[in-house]
């Protein structure tokens, strides 16, 4: 699995990066559900995680982020449906244009060799719209862009393959895959691009009380690719602190803790260094509720950090 790894991580590490649609989160190493329907159900308890991204700080006339972002996640293991379920919930206003996604998650779980495979798949609804009346260009009577607030919705569906072991996990994942075609109701369209991501990550126990995570994520609509290089080192199992690299973007910087056995708190904040629009902040909480129920012994491990 080390090498496997490795070699993923060097591939990746050529490839060419740039921005899609779909919003970015630079926790992604704890944000899984919101990429891939396969992981729903893969920590055996009822997991919910809370993030708050505002993009680009201080970039604008009144100071403020171009850009926010609020994700929630619910996932659960279902022994009866042999899987799990999830649900994710994603906001993402960019200035006067607003994104809404709503996907409902299941997941065939099945253990495979020392670890346990999830194949799952999402159904829901996309809203998109923009505030056309407020753009200074929609003033000035371009026919483009609508003078009034305007909206449409349309089918959703993605799927997604999550494995993991104690110590490795590994997903590939696609969203948007009928590249659905949204009608606002001035007539015009937005065509949703099919997304793919890819995460892998490895926990590595250095001694008692220092463990090392490295972990990768891709995103690419097929055209172009943005990658994330991530290292946390974790200490005691408690707390948290490390860096990624955003290819041709910036820095990273990670920090976290677990409050106790079920609640965790996280922060990333992006430090730009070719993007004139200002730094990121990112906060994450969550919360996990136990599942009492008699199941037989599996051969793998739960995953411990990942």
């Amino acid at each position: 699995m080390k090498k496997i790894f490795i070699l993923i991580l060097g591939v990746l590490s050529v490839i060419t990066v740039s921005a899609q649609q779909d919003p970015q989160f630079s926790q992604n190493m704890f944000n899984k559900l919101a990429n891939n329907p396969g992981f729903a159900g893969s920590r055996g308890v009822v997991a919910t995680s809370v993030l708050h991204r505002s993009q680009w700080m201080g970039f604008g006339e009144d100071g403020g982020a171009a850009a926010s972002t609020q994700n929630f996640s619910i996932d659960a293991e279902l022994p009866f449906l042999y899987g799990g379920v999830g649900l994710n919930v994603v906001k993402d206003n960019i200035a006067e244009f607003s994104n809404l996604g709503l996907q409902a998650s299941y997941a065939y779980r099945t253990e495979l060799g020392v670890g346990q495979i999830g194949m799952g798949m999402s159904v829901g609804m996309y809203q998109s719209g923009i505030n056309g009346g407020a753009l200074k260009s929609a003033q000035s009577g371009d026919p483009v862009i609508p003078t009034g607030d305007v909206q449409g919705s349309s089918l959703d569906i993605g799927a997604g393959i999550y494995y993991n072991t104690q110590d490795v996990y590994v997903g590939l994942s696609s969203a948007h895959m009928t590249e659905p075609k949204i009608e606002w109701s001035d007539g015009q369209d937005f065509d949703l691009t099919r997304h793919y991501f890819l995460i892998a990550g490895y926990y590595h126990e250095l001694n008692p009380v220092l463990s090392l995570n490295p972990s990768i994520y891709l995103k690419s609509d097929g055209a172009t690719s943005q990658l994330d290089i991530n290292t946390n080192l974790i200490y005691n199992n408690k707390m948290w602190g490390g860096v990624s690299y955003r290819l041709d973007e910036g820095l990273i910087l990670l920090a976290g803790m677990n409050v106790n056995e079920d609640l965790r708190f996280g922060i990333g904040y992006d430090v730009t260094m070719v993007n004139p629009m200002g730094n990121s902040l990112e906060v994450m909480l969550g919360y996990n509720f136990k599942i009492n129920y008699d199941k037989p012994v599996s051969k793998y491990k739960n995953p411990r950090f990942l």
